[in-house]
């Protein structure tokens, strides 16, 4: 077979074997096949679509294409979660040892942020001395003794999706919906865990900006998923308004924490509530989802959820101090407030804009090389729905440089939509596929 007869079959809208698929990834992968190729096959996918299995073997085959984890050391059920991202998002922080905290197995890879604010690994570095530099040896170790540990992705996961997904960037390939779900899946698939429960998220601050198109991808994934041999679930849920209040690094740490005590967010932890149920339920650890999630609340009110991700911090040589006593954690040189200009009702928040606001300020990356400064970001005080009075604060800002302060306080003014009619706060979450 050659490349020029597979970009001829799938610009006819035939379906591609296994085989035919195997050795496009293959080939690309080794530098076999050239850019130009691939580009027209990825072209060719997004005018004709790829069929349940066709998205499935370019999955498999992705996720094979470099290191596939073996997790079989780790005792029973390893359960993974991933978001498609969104503002405020600081879930795993609070979700991961909830469900540890119940016996579940919770090994994860994450990678850094790319974009508003920082990743799971970007946050957790907000803690003197933590790394998720270990071997495989501490990351079973961990994983055995108290049920969680988090890993940088190693270099040499799903090389073929690095590769492909640069190209797709610049070729104008990447909202095609089996191209998004395999380069997501590829990687949960190569990470070795047994179940998946995806956060896919939709709104104005999120990838998937309708509702419609959020399912179209939760469907895709929890296919391949299932045709993969996982168990698997998808969450959809709200990104119209930043998850809970905080945005940026420390600050999204320090609501964790308070989440994990019970006084946190109620979006956040209804969030961390519904995907932990599915968590442990796929792990066997309850019967039912409400019998799951009781067990989960428990573990905010008995102080497991905090004492596991304590324990957690501590094995990958993060500072238990700054766990018991968050306010250690550094602070931004400038902490000043947004007033509301008039009464009203919340109508409406530019959560995408707040995103760039907390990149303005430091709070993300733009580039790979960019460094994150963890201190800054916004405390949103008033979210949608909520009444408001003239001088009410609406924001909080925590900045490190003034003439940055001074911009995001306008943009953060201008991103808030007041009205005189009193709204319905929006169904945080919007639908559950199985």
């Amino acid at each position: 077979m050659t490349m020029y007869e597979l970009i001829m079959k799938k610009k006819k809208g035939e379906e591609l074997s296994k085989e035919e698929i195997y050795y496009m990834v293959e080939g690309y992968t080794k530098g076999l096949i050239p850019d130009y190729q691939m580009s027209a096959m990825m072209m060719a996918i997004c005018f004709r679509g790829m069929t349940p299995t066709e998205t499935k073997n370019l999955t498999i085959s992705m996720a094979q294409s470099g290191d596939v984890l073996d997790l079989s050391d780790i005792q029973g059920i390893k359960v993974d979660k991933h978001s498609t991202g969104g503002v405020g998002d600081k879930t795993s922080l609070v979700l991961a040892p909830m469900v540890a905290a119940l016996g579940v197995s919770v090994a994860k890879m994450s990678g850094r942020g790319l974009g508003h604010t920082g990743g799971t690994i970007d946050k957790l570095e907000s803690f003197t001395g933590f790394t998720t530099e270990i071997s495989k040896e501490t990351f079973v170790k961990n994983v055995n003794e108290i049920h969680i540990a988090i890993a940088g992705q190693t270099a040499d996961l799903a090389p073929a999706d690095k590769k492909l997904y640069a190209l797709r960037d610049v070729t104008g390939t990447v909202d095609q919906m089996s191209l998004i779900a395999s380069s997501i899946m590829s990687k949960k698939i190569a990470s070795g865990a047994d179940a998946i429960v995806l956060d896919v998220k939709t709104g104005d601050g999120a990838f998937m900006k309708t509702l419609e198109d959020a399912k179209e991808l939760a469907q895709e994934m929890v296919s391949i998923g299932k045709l993969a041999g996982r168990k698997t679930a998808a969450i959809i849920s709200d990104m119209d308004q930043p998850l809970g209040n905080a945005v940026g690094n420390i600050l999204e740490v320090k609501e964790a924490i308070d989440t994990l005590q019970g006084k946190g967010p109620k979006d956040l932890e209804e969030l961390v509530l519904t995907l932990g149920a599915h968590m442990v339920v796929f792990a066997e650890r309850a019967g039912t989802l409400d019998e799951a999630r009781e067990k989960l609340e428990q573990t905010l009110k008995d102080g497991s959820a905090l004492e596991t991700f304590k324990k957690f911090v501590v094995a990958q040589g993060g500072n238990e101090a700054e766990v018991l006593h968050p306010e250690l954690l550094p602070k931004a040189a400038y902490i000043e407030e947004v007033h509301c200009e008039q009464a009203g009702y919340v109508s409406n928040i530019q959560t995408e804009e707040i995103g760039r606001i907390s990149l303005l300020l430091g709070g993300g990356r733009e580039t790979k090389e960019s460094e994150i400064d963890l201190t800054v970001g916004l405390i949103l005080n008033k979210k949608h729905g909520d009444a408001v009075s003239r001088g009410d604060i609406l924001a909080t800002i925590h900045a490190n440089d003034k003439t940055k302060l001074l911009e995001a306080k306008k943009r953060v003014q201008a991103a808030y939509l007041i009205t005189d009619k009193k709204v319905e706060k929006r169904d945080l979450i919007k639908a559950v596929l199985k």
